[in-house]
């Protein structure tokens, strides 16, 4: 092999050691599943958002509660049914069974509803954050484990500099240029993550405080219909 092809990506990929090969391998592996986790993050709060602004309009435009409610239930039934729109759900389910059974109090029926409506935020809010932290993780340990590749070729240059009476640049290049490619992949990995994760933590923190605020209206919606019946 000729210096030219030593020095290109794939020859010091290949001519790297073991160890190096591996550090390179797992950063391969880390960045590939993030952008997997960052495309499926996208469009799940795309969707989230495009939901959460559908529902609305059709809430606030004077619908029946019952009837918004039953238009929801071919939905529900597929497992379709998410975000604000399972808050109204559970809130509504719970309220109409408490007040069915005619034996609990105006408080007790909006404390079970509301904590039905807990239940159901804390699962949303399971859903929205999902892969966030595997985004983080990538974003902040990638750098350090190409760091640990690039100083452990570069160990590996300078130890094979000892066996040599004469060192020239050519000797030292290649096993420098392949520790380098290292911390390039390392990099390469975590900047996206680390911008995806900073992008998406800020949309779910607005999509959960939408979420909140719908909760908290829907439940002094109910608090009046059930005082006043």
């Amino acid at each position: 092999m000729n210096a030219g092809e030593q020095l290109s990506l794939w020859g010091l990929i290949q001519n790297a050691s073991l160890l190096v090969q591996l550090v390179m391998l797992i950063l391969l592996l880390a960045s590939v599943i993030s952008w997997v986790m960052i495309i499926q993050r996208g469009l799940y709060l795309s969707r989230a958002k495009r939901g959460l602004n559908s529902f609305e309009r059709r809430f606030w435009s004077g619908a029946d509660l019952n009837q918004l409610f039953r238009e929801g239930n071919a939905r529900a039934e597929k497992g379709k049914v998410d975000g604000v729109e399972s808050l109204f759900r559970a809130g509504f389910t719970e309220f109409t069974r408490l007040r069915q059974q005619g034996r609990s109090s105006p408080e007790a029926v909006m404390e079970g509803t509301e904590r039905a409506m807990r239940v159901a935020m804390s699962r949303e809010q399971e859903k929205v954050e999902m892969n966030l932290p595997f985004l983080a993780s990538v974003g902040s340990v990638s750098p350090y484990i190409g760091l640990f590749g690039t100083v452990w070729g570069i160990m590996n240059s300078f130890r094979g500099l000892a066996t040599m009476h004469q060192a020239t640049i050519a000797t030292v290049a290649p096993g420098i240029s392949e520790a380098l490619v290292a911390t390039a992949m390392g990099l390469f990995a975590a900047i996206p993550a680390v911008m995806a994760y900073n992008r998406y933590s800020a949309k779910a923190e607005t999509l959960l405080s939408s979420y909140e605020t719908f909760a908290e209206e829907f439940s002094s919606i109910l608090h009046r219909k059930v005082h006043s019946s």
